[in-house]
């Protein structure tokens, strides 16, 4: 059982206050009867309805979004574009956040989530959660760079942990990276390294759970059950 004025703040990311006040205003229905007091409180069988819209409650939620160019992996940004940014307003609610980041430039797959256990469970070193990178390179990468990445590179003062790169249809000019961590610019350095220089990098992948290639840039879903698992086997 929850209070409705908390679920109807977590659900439509609105303060307490504001619930009411669309209770008070007759705007929310619980079962087809006119909700009167926030302090009523729901189970999870029943039907709620603000303002025309039914309330899908979830204990926690986890979207994917396909992120373009230009945008943060933040949940604010002084004048910045953000992912959260980027949802749907039914989709925002209180909490979310990106669990792992791409960089400004960078594409493609960013989860968001209000679960920060999940989200630990993920980005742990621990878990070795793979992720899986186009890259577009400046210049072709050669057999010696492969072993590099296969190998363990060491980047700076850091020992890596094994890395996968092959080429895509034969043009060493795009690569498809797989990594087991995420440190800071990771594929760009571990390429530069090499004196080359990333182009373009898309992420498509977050363990054995591929990005929706429906998904036009900046647009999201939910991410089901099933999928969820998919990232962490």
């Amino acid at each position: 059982m929850e209070r409705l004025d908390k679920l109807l703040s977590r659900e439509l990311n609105i303060t307490r206050t504001q619930a009411k006040a669309l209770i008070k205003r007759g705007e929310v229905t619980v079962n087809g009867a006119k909700a009167v007091s926030g302090d009523l409180k729901c189970s999870d069988g029943d039907e709620i309805i603000c303002s025309g819209r039914v309330i899908n409650r979830r204990e926690h939620v986890y979207i994917m979004l396909n992120k373009p160019k230009g945008v943060v992996s933040a949940t604010e940004d002084t004048g910045e574009k953000t992912v959260i940014d980027l949802l749907p307003d039914e989709m925002k609610r209180r909490g979310l956040f990106p669990a792992g980041r791409l960089d400004k430039d960078t594409t493609g797959f960013v989860l968001l989530t209000d679960d920060g256990e999940f989200a630990h469970s993920i980005l742990s070193p621990s878990k070795h959660i793979d992720k899986t990178y186009i890259a577009r390179l400046d210049k072709p990468f050669t057999e010696e760079v492969k072993a590099d990445f296969e190998g363990g590179m060491t980047l700076g003062e850091s020992e890596l942990l094994e890395a996968e790169l092959c080429e895509i249809d034969g043009d060493f000019t795009r690569a498809r990276v797989v990594l087991r961590q995420g440190l800071y610019h990771q594929v760009k350095r571990m390429f530069k390294k090499h004196g080359i220089t990333v182009l373009e990098l898309r992420r498509i992948k977050m363990g054995n759970l591929p990005l929706d290639e429906t998904l036009g840039e900046g647009e999201s879903r939910y991410i089901t059950e099933e999928e969820l698992l998919l990232i962490t086997a």
